[in-house]
């Protein structure tokens, strides 16, 4: 049994206190907000667990193991780097925080003191996602070319964040994650409509070496709910649609063939295949993120969304905002 400690009861906290809670080799044994009407709603919702508004009584706890990061993000690295150095296995929301720097600096304290550090990736780990990245793997849909992304939505309108740092997180972590790259250049034009200085729509280009590209957009002014991946291989292409109650990933053995030989003519020809809508065996990806949280304590291994993972989005998500003040211009990526 890991026993929790977890600070931050907003949005988003509540779906993480419900899912560890849930886990059969978890406890979360004691909650912080600032937010005493917050504390009293989980507290009558779990009328064993302990509630305080003083994060340093949490830190105090002996019996917690590991703490669960779910305040606003500013607050992120503080919260976390105070709950490393007292020794604590950290859970922390997307993005790891706000700076490359402090993210590195995480990393290198989880490191020191052989503690998990993981970040809240969560669409890594969607059944759908899972079977897309064995499919990249195998080779099923052959070169993968590039692949886009759409996270659309009407509300949910920040205002200290834009909302490519709200929303874009998510299908930067994607697509590193199926594309297994390190990025080289990101570009990114904003459109501001609703609030001074902070874009509610963003389109994101991210390029590799080897020619391969992700195209990302986001935006919270929009009258779609899109939550949408696409990847174009050479082979085959795929659609993950997250919206979709029963098929959330689609197939279609569409391509574009290539002679073997050299001529003018007809020199492609399009082959228009199929589709096909795999089996998943769909759980939770929440539930599914909170037991590799938990399984990476008790077995000594390192989260798919480990510390490291969280510096690479927070890379691309730092050169986006600087593409975003210099009006879209592409920004090439340190060490790329």
């Amino acid at each position: 049994m890991v026993t929790l400690g977890q600070v931050g009861l907003g949005y988003w906290g509540p779906n993480l206190l419900r899912n560890f809670n849930g886990l059969a080799q978890a406890r979360v044994k004691v909650c912080c907000d600032l937010d005493e009407a917050a504390l009293r709603r989980v507290g009558s919702l779990y009328p064993n667990m302990a509630t305080t508004t003083d994060y340093d009584a949490l830190l105090a706890d002996t019996e917690v193991e590991a703490v669960i990061v779910t305040s606003p993000t500013p607050t992120h690295y503080p919260l976390a780097k105070a709950a490393l150095l007292s020794g604590r296995h950290v859970f922390v929301e997307k993005p790891i925080a706000l700076a490359v720097a402090e993210a590195e600096e995480l990393v290198a304290l989880a490191e020191e003191r052989g503690r998990v550090l993981m970040v809240g990736h969560l669409l890594m780990y969607h059944p759908a996602v899972t079977r897309l990245k064995q499919m990249v793997e195998s080779g099923e849909l052959g070169e993968v070319y590039y692949l886009y992304t759409s996270r659309l939505n009407l509300g949910q309108v920040r205002r200290n964040e834009n909302a490519m740092w709200s929303l874009a997180p998510h299908d930067i972590s994607v697509a590193l994650y199926l594309l297994g790259e390190k990025p080289e250049a990101v570009a990114a034009q904003g459109l501001t409509y609703l609030q001074p200085g902070i874009p509610d729509t963003v389109f994101l280009t991210v390029r590799f070496a080897s020619g391969h590209a992700a195209h990302i957009h986001v935006s919270w002014l929009d009258p779609h709910k899109v939550r949408r991946i696409t990847v174009v291989g050479s082979q085959k292409m795929a659609v993950f649609d997250d919206v979709d109650s029963t098929e959330k990933l689609r197939i279609y053995d569409k391509g574009v063939q290539r002679p073997t030989y050299d001529s003018y003519g007809d020199a492609l020809s399009l082959r228009f295949g199929d589709i096909s809508i795999p089996r998943i065996d769909m759980r939770e990806p929440l539930r599914l993120e909170c037991q590799h949280f938990i399984d990476c304590i008790v077995n000594g291994q390192r989260p798919l969304s480990d510390g490291r993972n969280g510096v690479q989005v927070l890379r691309v998500l730092e050169a986006g905002q600087r593409s975003l003040e210099q009006g879209g211009a592409p920004v090439v990526l340190e060490g790329s």
